[in-house]
């Protein structure tokens, strides 16, 4: 019997749906510095209309998780793209604060359902952190290229916005080489409800709520340090998180030529310390010398780690659904993140913001790199064969069940009836 689950859909649809999702975080400081200039808010109720944002994207994703499979990759993301359009269309073309919010809001949701389905597509790949490490490639230089033009194209705070609404429209295209529903093959409908390694992934995924949140948390306030400790234009903030930016680039594409080698832990544990000392390095920057290199430092590093979560999230559940929550929880603390880090600066000051942003990440450290050694010890993928099922051949893509040649190895199942019909044949 041969499983009729169609095959993974080409990697680059699925780098273009995630640049699509991703960017708008990415570009949160100037959206949020650019609500406070030119609209009648103070910092904290401007880090709230971004918060609101990625509260959008992170309702996507809990909303998604399950419906993925059934619905199909092409109509969801084509969805999310739409809302995508419309929503950060809306706001842009509008100075009423009632219209921004709520375009935000929508827009923020068709974010994140591409973040969502673009996560599940990655998941079912042979190699989920070479597609992670091309889509986080994609989206920094998408930004950096933003950072570097928006400043030069004159104020308001509709730039940003649109400048997300077209990369969304752009991306549609993409959404030709996703598969519709489908009917679920044998190994699918058998697979048990709840994703496998549940412990694991739910730690992975309240680890990542808190990590992200401490990102997003300097990230949203990066442009106010920038600006008012370091002393900084807005074209020079643009310079600095340009290169930044840039500075993922390579760190993201040393990362993906490293690959796995030397595993997931050292990579997520290591790495999540050093961002530590880069948030408070960052955050008691007085200067130019020091919030730039704060700053490059963080995100060569950031998109590293992140490259790694997000192929351990895939390793725990082929299927995605662990990449889908882990996903929908970090952009949970990516929503809380620029509220946070305005309260705490307002109540710690800047300085001791990056203390306790810097503790918080040094708490996760350690129960990530946790989940990371378990997942390396325990097969990629988890079937379950129903009793009486004669057999069921069923090509595992995980990198664990690879051949030297790095070509997937046929695995036959057979329920416990077969395997007793296999005996008593053996015996005569």
């Amino acid at each position: 019997m041969s499983d009729t689950t169609p095959a993974p859909p080409a990697a680059w649809p699925l780098v273009a749906l995630f640049t699509a999702g991703y960017v708008a975080p990415y570009l949160l400081p100037t959206v949020v510095g650019r609500l406070d200039a030119h609209l009648p808010l103070s910092p904290a109720q401007a880090g709230l209309v971004g918060t609101a944002l990625l509260l959008g994207s992170a309702t996507a994703g809990f909303t998604l998780a399950s419906r993925i499979p059934r619905r199909g990759p092409r109509p969801l993301a084509r969805l999310g793209l739409l809302l995508a359009v419309l929503g950060y269309g809306t706001a842009a073309s509008t100075t009423l604060l009632p219209l921004v919010v709520a375009g935000v809001v929508v827009g923020g949701f068709g974010s994140g359902s591409a973040t969502a389905v673009a996560a599940a597509g990655i998941a079912g790949h042979r190699d989920p952190h070479r597609i992670s490490s091309l889509g986080l490639l994609s989206v920094s230089a998408t930004a950096g290229a933003l950072y570097l033009t928006l400043p030069h194209l004159g104020g308001g705070h509709g730039l940003p916005f649109a400048a997300i609404a077209l990369v969304a429209a752009l991306v549609w295209p993409a959404t030709g080489r996703l598969g519709g529903p489908a009917r679920p093959g044998p190994a699918a409908v058998r697979s048990p409800g709840r994703p496998p390694y549940p412990r694991a992934g739910a730690v992975l995924a309240g680890c990542l709520l808190f990590w992200s949140l401490t990102q997003e948390a300097l990230w949203g306030v990066s442009g106010r340090i920038g600006a008012e400790q370091a002393g900084l234009s807005e074209a020079t903030l643009g310079v600095v998180f340009a290169v930044a930016l840039g500075a993922g680039l390579l760190g993201v594409t040393g990362a993906s030529a490293f690959g796995t080698r030397l595993g997931r832990a050292v990579p997520i544990g290591a790495g999540t310390v050093a961002i530590a000392g880069c948030v408070v390095l960052t955050a008691s920057a007085d200067g130019l010398a020091g919030f730039a290199a704060g700053e490059i430092l963080w995100n060569a590093v950031y998109p590293v780690v992140l490259s790694y979560v997000i192929g351990l999230a895939a390793a725990l559940d082929p299927r995605g659904r662990w990449a889908v929550f882990a996903g929908a929880a970090s952009s949970l603390g990516t929503a809380c993140g620029p509220v946070v880090g305005s309260l705490l600066a307002e109540a710690f000051g800047l300085p001791g913001m990056g203390l306790l942003l810097g503790g918080l990440l040094l708490a996760v450290a350690g129960p990530l790199t946790a989940v990371a050694l378990h997942a390396g010890k325990g097969p990629a993928a988890a079937v379950a064969v129903a009793a009486g099922e004669p057999e069921l051949r069923v090509e595992i893509p995980a990198p664990a069940v690879t051949t030297g040649a790095g070509k997937p190895r046929r695995v036959l199942l057979l329920s416990p009836a077969a395997r007793r019909g296999q005996k008593a044949r053996a015996g005569r």
